[in-house]
């Protein structure tokens, strides 16, 4: 939807939304609100006329006068108000005319859960028509083919299939494509409390980005989790993801379709790399999204940001009733990427004056010995490695069950220590499926997370600390601005009559970027490449130039090592005779480590730099990383190090370290180059980057217009 919020608002501190009308509505009308038992009709009636929604609600249906003791309207024409909000339950055939009549009424938003999909239908079809009547009409509207929304501050539900009544009301924003998925967390886990959770149907007018706008809005807002499979309003999204930063509010995406790959239609080796999950990828690093595998790692992830805490410098710290799952928790910290904190010398002193004889003062810590005056040990162990400055959040692993002693203890442990410090606390047990018994429910109704499973659990600290760690650099970032070169219109020019610029070309682009290349020759003859070969001397590289092949080794078009003017010319005679006379002639670099370094132009969200090992590493080395342009010098240099080509370039056995920084820096003038062409770029090649222990040198490259990349 256009004009999120109203234009003469200031700020995000405002009073209204163009949403509001739909979620927060005064009013409702109900059309199709039936009596029969296990209806859509019914279902609806029941879950709005439930809950402690103050506002007025009105049955419509011209087959009845009453529906559970309501007076029932047999239209909107006959209200005695102008509604708000409209909630049809009708069938794909009379949408178009309930909707109309909506609009007609006068009401500011819809609601439709119908597919909206006919079995005979014309053109255009029907969701095209819906999606007019609402847009043209300026209507907020849900769905179609949706599961409605709940809003527990206000009390209101709007579904049409049973759900629980009387959501407690929370902190946390639930946004889902899936109307399956929708239902998970509101209708399973009881600790997690929603200020609201809607899912999003078609999206006929009213996106996800829509409600993440609107929630950002609510002071109740503390955590946005979304499950996302397409983006319908990238712009929006995008503002929305950098505001939720600049208020410190953690933005949780599952999102789907990270393997589909888009290689086959690619251009270059950049774009076949990339996929179609890299923007993506772009997109939530830039603006420190907590991106998540599976809803159980989405629930805990929830489940900790709820309780409000921000984890303090350093790792993480936990107790335990077995030393059998400390090793368990040790191996699935390694592999998750959790920082286990070390623990100073005072620490270890305090937990060996509690510990039973035979247990160690370490972190991950077994408190668990004779069972004799435990709840005293717990709680002062727990308190001495919260204490530690090396601790930036605690966890006490078990797994809690009804009428055992200890875990109502574990209960008095928790809250006691919880309150004593302002770091992060949970509890995590070893085991996902455990009942949700008396202990559990103390502890959250307490405030204090129960993370369900030791590797959702670990997961959700890794997102505490990777959100700690982001804001950190968040506040501090300093904004690269595009940069725009003398030479930028000319490169503008012939990007944009769609030409495919081939290595020569491309070289000369990166120079006027101030990312160094290669000094090489393009000649047309036998006598200009012996002239090449006295300028540079061997050994010389020989690649075809003629326009048109991009991939040049598909076509043997190039000739490496060329140790002497015969070899050189032997190889110009070669590739004049099958491909042609334009042949580019550089020296023979040998030595330094070889990088992949590119840019895609997103469709939706602008170019991001593709940065990964190059040459024959590729195949052992298979990972990369992406950021959306502009990047910075520090963004660059996280950015290497999120990668084990870091190691690389850092030295290995005794050899010289690489020069990373300048490999940043190429990263950085890469970036510009991107953003300054970004309405005429579709794709750039460099391959390889050589990285040498004092320069940075680009030896092959191309780029591809962007109505030559998206044809």
């Amino acid at each position: 939807m256009s004009n999120p919020v109203s234009e003469s608002a200031p700020n995000d501190a405002l009073e209204s939304h163009t949403l509001d009308p739909l979620l927060t509505p005064a009013s409702i009308a109900l059309v199709g609100a039936s009596q029969r038992p296990d209806s859509p009709g019914n279902d609806m009636l029941r879950l709005a006329l439930g809950g402690p929604y103050s506002g007025r609600i009105y049955p419509v249906n011209p087959r009845y006068d009453q529906v559970a003791g309501e007076r029932c309207y047999p239209s909107l024409q006959e209200l005695p108000e102008t509604v708000d909000h409209v909630v049809i339950a009708v069938a794909n055939a009379h949408l178009e005319a309930a909707l109309s009549n909506c609009v007609e009424h006068g009401a500011r938003a819809a609601t439709i859960f119908a597919s909206c999909i006919l079995e005979i239908d014309t053109e255009p079809p029907l969701t095209a028509r819906l999606a007019a009547i609402a847009a043209d009409a300026g209507l907020a509207l849900c769905g179609g083919n949706g599961m409605g929304f709940i809003n527990p501050i206000v009390g209101l539900n709007i579904g049409v299939f049973p759900a629980p009544m009387n959501l407690e009301p929370g902190r946390v924003t639930w946004i889902a494509q899936s109307g399956s998925v929708f239902g998970v967390l509101p209708f399973n886990e009881p600790q997690l409390r929603f200020n609201l959770c809607v899912s999003t149907g078609a999206e006929l007018v009213t996106t996800a980005s829509d409600y993440f706008d609107w929630a950002l809005h609510q002071d109740e807002t503390a955590v946005v989790g979304l499950f996302l499979e397409a983006l319908r309003d990238p712009v929006l999204f995008q503002d929305c993801l950098r505001r939720a930063a600049d208020r410190q509010i953690p933005v949780v995406i599952l999102k789907t379709g990270r393997t589909a790959q888009s290689a086959a239609m690619a251009q270059t080796h950049t774009g076949a790399m990339a996929g179609s999950d890299a923007a993506y990828s772009a997109l939530f690093r830039k603006y420190g999204v907590l991106r998540v595998r599976s809803i159980d790692e989405m629930a805990a992830t929830l489940m900790l940001f709820s309780a409000g805490r921000t984890a303090a410098p350093g790792g993480l710290v936990s107790i335990h009733d077995s030393g059998g799952e400390c090793e368990v928790l040790i191996d699935l910290a390694a592999d998750i990427g959790v920082p286990i904190a070390p623990l100073s010398e005072h620490t270890k002193s305090i937990l060996s004056r509690w510990l039973d004889p035979g247990l160690a003062a370490v972190n991950p810590l077994d408190a668990w010995g004779t069972g004799h005056n435990a709840q005293e040990i717990f709680e002062r162990c727990l308190a001495a490695l919260l204490d530690d400055d090396h601790s930036g959040a605690g966890i006490l692993v078990t797994n809690p069950r009804d009428h055992h002693y200890h875990h109502k203890r574990i209960v008095e442990v928790l809250k006691t220590v919880a309150m004593a410090t302002d770091k992060p606390v949970a509890l995590v047990s070893n085991y996902a499926g455990i009942k949700d018994s008396m202990p559990i429910r103390a502890l959250y109704t307490a405030g204090i997370p129960v993370l369900r499973g030791t590797e959702p659990g670990l997961c959700a600290i890794k997102h505490l600390f990777a959100f700690r760690d982001f804001q950190n650099e968040w506040g501090v970032r300093a904004w690269t601005k595009s940069r725009v070169s003398e030479q930028t219109a000319q490169w503008q020019r012939r990007l944009a009559d769609g030409e495919v610029l081939g290595e020569y070309d491309a070289m000369a682009m990166l120079a006027d970027f101030d990312i160094e290349i290669v000094s090489c020759r393009l000649v047309s003859n036998r006598g200009a490449a012996l002239e090449a070969a006295t300028e540079f001397g061997c050994p010389l590289v020989a690649k075809t130039a003629v326009r048109g092949i991009v991939h040049k080794s598909d076509v043997a078009g190039v000739a490496l090592d060329l140790r002497c003017e015969k070899e050189l010319l032997e190889a110009y005679d070669d590739l004049n005779a099958r491909l042609g006379a334009e042949v580019l002639i550089a020296p023979m670099l040998s030595g330094g480590a070889e990088i992949a370094l590119g840019v895609v132009n997103d469709p939706q969200f602008g170019p991001y730099i593709m940065l990964a090992a190059g040459g024959r590493l590729i195949e052992v080395l298979d990972e990369r990383a992406y950021a959306l342009a502009p990047v910075g010098l520090d963004e660059a240099l996280r950015l290497i190090g999120t990668l084990r080509i870091k190691s690389l370039l850092d030295g290995i056995r005794g050899g010289a370290a690489l020069d990373t920084v300048g490999l940043a820096r190429a990263i950085v003038n890469l970036s510009q180059l991107a953003i300054a062409l970004r309405d005429v770029l579709g794709e750039i090649d460099v391959n390889p980057l050589l990285v040498f222990p004092d320069r940075v040198i680009a030896v092959d490259a191309v780029v591809v217009p962007r109505a030559e990349a998206n044809a």
